[in-house]
């Protein structure tokens, strides 16, 4: 597949502070990647700079097979998406979705069909005479988006545009997004701090922290196999063991991730003995979070160190989770499922009674 956008050793510095740190990546034309990080990560920045609003310190910027590094935003074949959509609430949301278009002296008639079609495209049909204030959260965002890909851009940047929408709403944007960008088939760069959004939308999720990437990958990889801790902590909920913690139930030195979902809860009696596939540890609910569709109990271990588990709410569950508080109870989760933070899964071990045997 071809590239669309290409980033080599790109770096932006503020002062002492480097936001970007020799940044070297690739983007497909066609994929939905997103740029996924904390505040002050660097993913806004190298937004920015992609779109001209920031020059770099050093490094080029490659769209398609032309370096912009020092090109003006005009000059560059991409339109940015904001949070706060920059609609012009005195025209109509026609005549918002033409603007770039009139601005580049498009005939009048060309105009009105191309912003039927980008209406269209985002499912704003028969909307166009209506004013910006008449509209919803999520239709304004639309506006907004219809507005970018009027205008044909090989790339189109999308800083946080779904922050300023209600949870429900957003849910309902993230899977409109993906099929607006599948229809249109041009390349979609996303910045996000959440990485439900993250996870939901995109081909290819690079995970930015302080100014480069700590991991590049598609979103069953990021989470399955988490490349470092940070990763691990930002990407979902992460049990971590390492230390003399790994070595007594792990049986193995290093550290390693489990998923709280992959870790099973039984009574004390229910117990099952460790084995080369599976680990035991015991310990004592110290809290219990109810989350509707899910379960997440938290465990203080007999080891010294606090794990998550995650259960679906079932009828029978729901009750018994609620009543486990400071009652005693036994983790167990198939080694298999742990991830070592170069990536690969942990070998299994020998359990004690295996190696003194």
């Amino acid at each position: 597949m071809s590239t669309a956008i290409e980033l080599r050793g790109l770096s932006k510095h503020f002062g002492e502070v480097r936001a970007v740190d020799g940044l070297d990546l690739q983007i497909a034309n066609g994929e939905f990647f997103s740029m996924l990080g904390p505040s002050g990560s660097g993913k806004t920045t190298v937004l920015r700079l992609i779109a001209g609003f920031e020059q770099p310190t050093s490094g080029t910027i490659t769209l398609g097979d032309e370096d912009v590094s020092d090109r003006p935003p005009f000059a560059r074949d991409v339109n940015t998406v904001f949070q706060d959509y920059a609609i012009f609430p005195h025209m109509s949301v026609r005549q918002n979705v033409e603007y770039g278009l009139r601005v580049k002296r498009v005939p009048r008639g060309e105009r009105r069909r191309r912003a039927e079609d980008a209406l269209s495209t985002v499912r704003l049909e028969g909307y166009g005479d209506r004013r910006p204030h008449q509209l919803s959260g999520g239709q304004r965002q639309r506006v907004a988006l219809a507005r970018a890909l009027v205008n044909r851009p090989k790339v189109l940047l999308l800083d946080e545009p779904l922050g300023a929408l209600d949870l429900k709403l957003r849910r309902e944007m993230q899977i409109e997004l993906k099929e607006i960008q599948r229809e249109v088939g041009i390349t979609f760069v996303f910045v996000t701090h959440d990485q439900e959004e993250a996870l939901t939308m995109s081909d290819r999720i690079a995970v930015f922290n302080e100014g480069r990437v700590e991991q590049l990958a598609t979103a069953v990889q990021l989470y399955e196999h988490p490349a470092s801790a940070f990763v691990a902590g930002f990407v979902g909920t992460s049990n971590l063991l390492d230390g003399e913690v790994a070595r007594r139930l792990v049986g193995a030195d290093g550290t390693f991730v489990i998923r709280p979902e992959k870790v099973a809860m039984v009574g004390p009696d229910e117990a099952p003995a460790p084995d080369a596939a599976t680990c035991v540890a015991r310990g004592v609910v110290r809290e219990v979070v109810y989350l509707g569709a899910t379960t997440h109990t938290v465990v203080d271990l007999d080891d010294g160190v606090t794990l998550t588990v995650s259960h679906q709410n079932t009828d029978r569950f729901i009750d018994a989770a609620l009543e486990r508080r400071e009652q005693p109870v036994v983790l167990t989760w198939q080694r298999d499922n742990l991830v070592s933070l170069g990536g690969d899964r942990a070998a299994p071990v020998a359990s004690p009674e295996e190696e003194t045997a």
